[in-house]
């Protein structure tokens, strides 16, 4: 089953929800952690973290992981379609950006991108996230654009989501003291 992922519904064909799967190969839960165990399991249903669209065919397409989602002002926001939307209109393929979220005492969170800053210009950069068609929601400020050397990948080939969040914490907090002292 598909689940709207702020109101747990059911969502209509086509559109995007959490994908709940239940069966006798489903794992019963996770060894000696039953709070662990309550969050991803209920009523036998096990909540996979996918964000999926299932099409009239029954065909499940696999769209993003809940993970990489940002719960701003109620909203969520999908990192997922802010990189695509930055990748479509700096005309490249490769993960040159990379979106995460940090904590926003105001908000609930707040985006901030990542990019490489030796495969991306940072004016190009601010052109297309001016330009584009996304909500306002799914801008981040200006200042929360942070160039690195190389976006983080896990030796899977995944975007390294925990690295991300440091870098991106640990760029704000160096802002903040930076401002502080000024």
């Amino acid at each position: 089953r598909v689940l709207d992922t702020q109101t747990g519904d059911p969502v209509k064909t086509g559109e995007q929800g959490l994908l709940y799967v239940k069966g006798p190969n489903v794992m019963k839960g996770y060894l000696d952690l039953p709070e662990k165990t309550d969050e991803v399991l209920r009523d036998g249903w096990y909540n996979t973290g996918d964000i999926v669209s299932v099409d009239a065919d029954g065909f499940v397409t696999i769209c993003d992981r809940l993970s990489r989602f940002s719960k701003i002002g109620g909203e969520m926001v999908p990192h997922g379609t802010v990189e695509q939307a930055i990748l479509k209109g700096l005309g490249v393929v490769e993960p040159v950006v990379a979106v995460t979220s940090i904590p926003d005492a105001k908000k609930g969170e707040q985006l901030v991108i990542l990019y490489d800053k030796g495969k991306v210009d940072a004016d190009a950069l601010n052109f297309v996230l001016a330009e584009n068609d996304l909500p306002k929601l799914y801008i981040p400020k200006r200042d929360n654009l942070i160039a690195v050397k190389e976006i983080p990948h896990l030796g899977s080939g995944k975007l390294d989501i925990m690295k991300l969040r440091q870098i991106a914490t640990e760029a704000k907090n160096k802002k903040e003291t930076t401002e502080g002292t000024e």
